[in-house]
């Protein structure tokens, strides 16, 4: 993807669709029309994936909290969205195998009538995703769930139920749909905001002023629908494009920690270790232990949140998950282990404006402005986002008076192409001289295109070179970022397209002199302005440090 190429398009053509907002509904939509033949222009006002889209738990999942209130309070709306996100399920690991995979999970027991209800529960959830179950769950006894988790304290474990969702790579696979829209002829930018909307005679939205950030050249982009699928700044755009629009959206922030991959003990020979599951908290939510990119992920927090908010991980936050989860450890996990962590909000669209965010449906709702003819995608989940996409794009379809049938659940998503279970095998056999780590993070990160990146090798050898220490993240993969990925900052590069500013705090720093080098010359940056980037950068991770640990000398690993 080229960005300026991109730009030009967005000035001079004419569009059946412009998308405001590029996360995980808007890249969505963008994929739906596209595949479809429309004329798509996709416009994001900071980087993709870089809100609420790039900081969920990494699961795509039904969603067994919801299968528990459904049963509870017989609420068939919650029971009917764990059904369809049980499908989407599969659907995603189908078209991007390489983000997308099956994770077993454990919920602990604490004695036979708490087992029988967990077991009977998740054999619902089997029940509900039918012939897309991906695996059978079942109770293990002490034993047994010993031997898949062995951090657990025998003291205080009776047995388990083990149960199989998806996990996934939320930033990558939201990279991954934008550039299947740009495949399929979207024009996609990042960086570029929405500053206001003209309308034609009608008081229909005819074409949205935009500002390159960039740059600061501002120019109208024109289209005949335009889709609001801002996530949770939702109502700023309704309300600007309609000043009688009511409120709609709520927010909750859900921050996670990140601990080092030695911080819970898992089997010798074990490469696929299984996430713990904590059932009950004093608010009423489950957490996660998951292990995800070498590290393992905990997370995650459900608290009332502006909609206008830019979350960070806090240290009563990062308390409380680990004292959930050491609960059930044989040796406790201290703040000592952190080395990242994140937070995000979580658009959610109420009906009940008293309602407490954790009751809210993680539903979404299509809307259609009948005075500026917006259409706005509010609510949902990342599981649900091809579903939501669907609805969108079907409602913008009969606006434009054209019936083309959607044909993203059997669409690959790039990197997918050629993909399957032996890939990572076929890559070390194929490149012997390469670090095996290297090698299997390039397939689990780009697929197919994994071999796009080696071949930058060719050109450069030393690109080979990590960017950090016990990271397989290499000095090539910034160039690639730079060339066909669109990123332009070095948040773009380090927080976004390799991960690291999410896992490694101290690594990020370790990397950021480097990666800023190779970016500036990408982008043809003067010394003054790479120094700037890098100084920035720097503060922003040394803010996230901060604020996570409520020290100014990181007391962290």
């Amino acid at each position: 993807m080229n960005r300026s190429t991109n730009l030009a398009r967005l000035q001079s053509d004419a569009f059946d669709i412009c998308i405001i907002g590029a996360g995980a509904s808007g890249a969505g939509c963008a994929v739906d029309a596209a595949s479809r033949g429309l004329r798509v222009a996709l416009l994001e006002a900071d980087d993709f994936g870089a809100g609420t889209s790039g900081t969920s738990t990494k699961l795509v999942h039904g969603g067994v909290r919801y299968l528990e209130q459904a049963v509870k309070t017989f609420d068939p709306k919650q029971l009917a969205l764990v059904r369809k996100a049980l499908h989407e399920r599969r659907t995603l690991l189908h078209i991007a195998p390489h983000l997308c995979h099956p994770l077993a999970l454990l919920t602990p027991v604490n004695n036979l009538i708490e087992g029988a209800y967990y077991a009977i529960g998740l054999k619902l959830y089997d029940l509900l995703a039918g012939s897309r179950r991906m695996a059978p769950s079942r109770w293990l006894n002490k034993a047994s769930t010993l031997r898949h988790f062995p951090a657990f304290d025998p003291e205080k474990l009776h047995s388990a139920v083990m149960y199989y969702d998806g996990q996934f790579d939320d930033v990558r696979l939201n990279l991954s749909l934008v550039q299947t829209a740009a495949a399929n002829g979207a024009a996609v930018a990042n960086h570029v905001l929405v500053e206001r909307m003209t309308t034609d005679a009608t008081g229909k939205i005819a074409a949205v002023e935009v500002l390159d950030k960039l740059t600061n050249n501002r120019f109208p982009v024109n289209a005949r629908v335009f889709v609001n699928a801002t996530g949770t700044r939702a109502d700023a755009i309704r309300q600007g494009a309609n000043g009688k629009q009511g409120v709609r959206m709520r927010a909750s922030k859900g921050a996670h920690v990140v601990l080092t991959g030695s911080a819970l003990p898992t089997a010798d020979g074990q490469t696929d270790p299984a996430a713990l599951l904590v059932p009950k908290t004093k608010d009423g939510r489950v957490l996660f232990a998951i292990p995800w990119r070498g590290q393992w992920l905990i997370g995650t927090t459900d608290t009332e949140a502006d909609p206008t908010d830019v979350p960070a991980l806090l240290p009563d936050e990062a308390t409380y998950l680990l004292d959930h989860v050491n609960h059930y450890l044989k040796e406790p996990v201290s703040l000592e282990s952190l080395t990242g962590g994140f937070a995000g909000l979580r658009p959610l669209l109420q009906a009940d404006p008293n309602a407490a965010s954790q009751s809210l449906v993680r539903d979404h709702e299509v809307e259609i402005d009948q005075t500026s003819g917006l259409v706005s995608i509010m609510g949902g989940k990342w599981t649900t986002y091809r579903l939501m996409a669907q609805e969108t794009v079907d409602t913008c379809c009969k606006l434009l008076g054209t019936v083309p049938p959607c044909q993203t659940e059997t669409l690959l998503l790039q990197g997918a192409e050629g993909y399957n279970h032996k890939y990572r095998q076929h890559l070390t056999e194929s490149y012997p001289e390469y670090p095996a780590d290297v090698l299997d993070h390039l397939a689990d990160t780009y697929g197919t295109d994994a071999l796009n990146v080696l071949r930058l090798l060719r050109e450069e050898p030393d690109w080979l070179t990590r960017l950090a220490a016990g990271h397989p993240f290499i000095q090539a993969e910034v160039i690639y970022a730079a060339r066909t990925e669109m990123a332009q900052t070095l948040p773009d590069v380090l927080m976004r397209r390799i991960r690291l500013g999410l896992i490694d705090w101290k690594a990020t720093l370790e990397a950021i002199p480097t990666t800023a080098s190779l970016l500036a010359v990408e982008r043809s940056w003067p010394p003054e302005q790479q120094e700037q980037a890098e100084i920035n950068f720097r503060l922003h991770i040394e803010g996230l440090m901060e604020k996570a640990t409520g020290k100014v000398g990181f007391g962290i690993i």
